[in-house]
């Protein structure tokens, strides 16, 4: 295979993103976090890794670079695992303008999908930044509103719904991706 693919997962909160790159991970396909971007930004400012201070820095870079902040800072990452790769993924694509910028440089792009109500309750179980049933639409609303999230999510090139309780029907759906996708 000599195209080079890069699956930019994106879905609203809870819909199984994380999960998703753990498995791509697993079978040796290398990812890009954006959220290192916000860990090493705040870490380089000497600042803790709070949900604060995460916040923080995530509304300045965009406020200095605009949306798509994070894909400029994430691209020269993604051209030195694409040098070494043929397929690569991508955790924490957000804004409609980060969609634009790395669209024009590269192709595909795959969504995690999950019903609200699913994606809620998974939220409110999590070990590491839980958030409450009863918050989860608030936050969902914010990334919409604030972070232009609705336009990758719309426009992505493949879907795989996550609605099962059991993570290996999710794996089930990433390899049969995989497979179509000739990797």
């Amino acid at each position: 295979m000599n195209e080079k693919i890069i699956l930019a997962l994106v879905g609203m909160p809870g819909a199984g993103k994380s999960e998703a790159v753990c498995h791509l991970q697993k079978k040796g396909i290398p990812f890009v976090r954006f959220g290192e971007i916000t860990d090493q930004g705040v870490l380089g400012l000497g600042l803790s890794l709070t949900p604060e201070n995460e916040r923080e820095y995530r509304e300045k870079i965009r406020k200095e670079m605009g949306m798509a902040a994070y894909a400029i800072k994430a691209e020269p990452w993604i051209r030195s695992l694409l040098e070494k790769n043929n397929i690569i993924a991508l955790d924490g694509l957000y804004s409609w303008e980060e969609y634009i910028y790395l669209k024009e440089k590269f192709p595909n792009l795959t969504l995690i999908f999950a019903k609200p109500s699913k994606r809620y309750q998974r939220l409110s179980k999590r070990i590491v930044r839980p958030v409450p049933f009863e918050k989860s639409r608030e936050r969902d609303l914010a990334e919409i509103e604030k972070l232009n999230k609705g336009g990758p999510i719309a426009i992505a090139d493949y879907l795989l719904e996550n609605d099962s309780d059991n993570l290996e029907d999710l794996y089930i759906k990433i390899d049969n991706l995989l497979t179509r996708l000739k990797v």
